[in-house]
């Protein structure tokens, strides 16, 4: 990996041991968890303010690894803060717009900004992701301005998809890190 740091932004719930994010961010020591305040019942003012912090805490502009709901807090941070970083890959973004795709606790992060962000990005989605439509996920990706990236059959790209430490995302990272 390069020498990039690296924070990861993980979804509603958080990700646990198995999830590929917990697992980069055990291997590599350049890679840093954003801690929100409520896994559970996120805020998005919150969740925003927070991703602020710690992004102005770093002495150079990190790269965002963001999974899920991470996505839209991604979208909603960068229309106020978007110069600070290097880039994001975003992985698996959820339709908080949508009650056939996403539980109630997601909806204060919606509407779901749909702005180009001012920073490199790549998208990954998932040909049978329950949590967005693969149309609803490259819709957001040409919006953002974003690379899109379709993986088959991976579900939601978490834990349960079995990916272990996923090395093509982590080759995903390292392939817009380059083209950057």
């Amino acid at each position: 990996m390069t020498n990039a740091l690296a924070l990861i932004l993980p979804g509603l719930g958080g990700s646990g041991p198995l999830h590929w994010q917990s697992i980069w961010e055990q291997s590599e020591p350049s890679f840093r968890r954003v801690v929100q305040r409520d896994w559970d019942q996120p805020k998005l003012a919150d969740w925003v303010a927070t991703l602020q912090q710690h992004v102005s805490a770093c002495h150079t502009p990190p790269v965002l690894v963001a999974h899920s709901l991470a996505c839209s807090l991604v979208a909603h941070w960068a229309s106020g803060f978007g110069g600070q970083v290097k880039a994001a890959l975003l992985v698996s973004p959820s339709d908080v717009e949508s009650p056939a795709h996403t539980p109630p606790e997601v909806r204060g992060f919606g509407p779901i900004p749909l702005d180009r962000l001012p920073f490199p990005s790549t998208l990954v989605a998932s040909t049978n992701d329950p949590h967005v439509s693969l149309e609803r996920a490259e819709y957001f990706a040409g919006s953002w301005g974003s690379q899109f990236v379709v993986l088959h059959n991976a579900g939601h790209i978490n834990a349960e998809s079995a990916l272990g430490g996923w090395p093509e995302g982590r080759a995903l990272l390292e392939q817009l890190l380059r083209a950057r």
